[in-house]
Formats: structure tokens, C-alpha cells, sequence
């Protein structure tokens, strides 16, 4: 909430070469539902891990899984050889899940998740407060954080009830030594509600826009000598 940056949330964005721009929220759908989804995370855990894996300074990594993930293939084995290949330290890696991968076989998710703490990733519960059970979750597992959704976060200003449910999260976070990002940040009132509420992190367009991490060197420590021979 000072300033500082901690670290970034890899976006998968699709320039398709007929119809241009393909919305995530377009073709994530598809790709869960012909499976496809699990090649794709497999591909993108690599590439995040791989890039955060070259910058001097060791800040943080997030990235979203999706269930069907949870549900095919071997994930926790596809981490683990992932955080070898790549030399990333574990600790710098934060997947975020929602409360959809505990929905079902909620006993071999709960494992699962053990499994990968384990190895020393960090996880986050995404998009904190949109479902129906999340409070239940939170009793089952211990997250290394909680992400308010930025749906609440956008009407913060408009709707008191949305700045209750906010101090709520919190207030909740708080007692349970759960530390708290808040979602989609893009006004300074924003920021100075969340500050005095005491929420740890924040993302959005108030801090960093989505882009290519080379128009991020800076912040991660690579030398100039990088943007001219890279």
C-alpha cells in the first residue's frame, strides 16, 4: 500500500491472426471445456516462472489456475518440474485459485492444494467474496492470502454496502493473520479507504497497467544493457 512493488500477475492475452484481439474471457471458457486449458497452464506456469526466474530482483510471481486443472492431469508434478527446470525459488511462485477448484471432489482438491503448499508455493483464494461458501474455505485451508474482488473495489465510492463488505473482508483477514490484496485499484480515494483499513497489497490500474513485462525492466532490475543486446 506505500508504493513499493512486490510483484506481478501474469495475464494470458490471445492476437489471433484473423479475428485480432480474443477477449480471456472469450476463450478460457473453450479452453476449459475442450480441455484444452490444461496444456495452456502448464504453458504459461513455464513461461512466468522462466521470466521471473531472470530478474535480479526476486520479487513475486502470480499466476491463476484454473479447476479443470485441479481435475486432469498432474499438477502437482507439473509445478515441481516446472520450479526445477526453471530454478525459480518456490516461494516466489503465488497461484491463485478459485472457490470452483474446491467445488466437487472437495476432500482430493483440499489434498491437492496441501500438496502444493508443500513444495513451498504460496496460494491465494481469487475473486474473494463472488461465491457462495468462501468463508467455509477459509476454515479448511490456510491461505497465504485473500484476493477482494475488484468488483467490490470499483463501487467502493458509489455503494456504502460495498465498503462494508470490504471493512468485512478485512476485518475477517485480519483475525485470522491472512494478509489481503485488493483487487482492481484506479482512484487515489480507492487506495486512501484501503490504507485505512489497514488492507497489505493492492493491484491495478492505479499502480500498473497490464503490459509486456519489458516495459517493466526497471522495476525488476535489469539493466539497461538488457533492452539493447536482449
Amino acid at each position: 500500500m506505500d508504493g513499493e512493488v512486490i510483484g506481478f500477475e501474469a495475464l494470458l492475452r490471445w492476437n489471433h491472426p484473423t479475428p485480432g484481439f480474443v477477449p480471456p474471457d472469450q476463450f478460457i471458457p473453450l479452453a476449459e471445456e475442450n480441455g484444452l486449458i490444461v496444456e495452456i497452464g502448464e504453458w504459461v506456469l513455464r513461461e512466468a516462472c522462466r521470466e521471473a526466474a531472470s530478474w535480479p530482483r526476486p520479487l513475486q510471481v502470480a499466476v491463476n489456475l484454473s479447476p479443470v486443472q485441479f481435475q486432469a492431469g498432474d499438477l502437482e508434478r507439473s509445478i515441481h518440474q516446472i520450479l526445477l527446470e526453471t530454478g525459480l525459488t518456490p516461494t516466489r511462485l503465488e497461484v491463485e485459485i478459485t472457490e470452483g477448484v474446491l467445488i466437487g471432489d472437495f476432500t482430493r482438491a483440499l489434498n491437492l492444494l496441501r500438496r502444493l503448499k508443500a513444495l513451498g508455493i504460496r496460494i491465494a483464494m481469487d475473486d474473494f467474496g463472488t461465491g457462495y461458501s468462501s468463508l467455509s474455505y477459509l476454515q479448511s485451508f490456510p491461505f497465504d492470502k485473500i484476493k477482494i474482488d475488484r468488483s467490490f473495489i470499483s463501487n467502493l465510492e458509489a455503494t456504502p454496502q460495498s465498503a462494508e463488505i470490504v471493512r468485512a473482508v478485512l476485518s475477517l483477514a485480519h483475525a485470522l493473520k491472512i494478509p489481503v490484496i485488493a483487487e482492481g485499484v484506479e482512484t487515489e480515494a480507492q487506495r486512501a479507504f484501503l490504507a485505512r483499513e489497514a488492507c497489505e497489497e493492492m493491484q491495478g490500474y492505479l499502480v500498473g497497467r497490464p503490459d509486456l513485462i519489458e516495459r517493466y525492466l526497471d522495476l525488476v532490475g535489469v539493466a539497461v544493457e538488457r533492452r539493447l543486446y536482449a
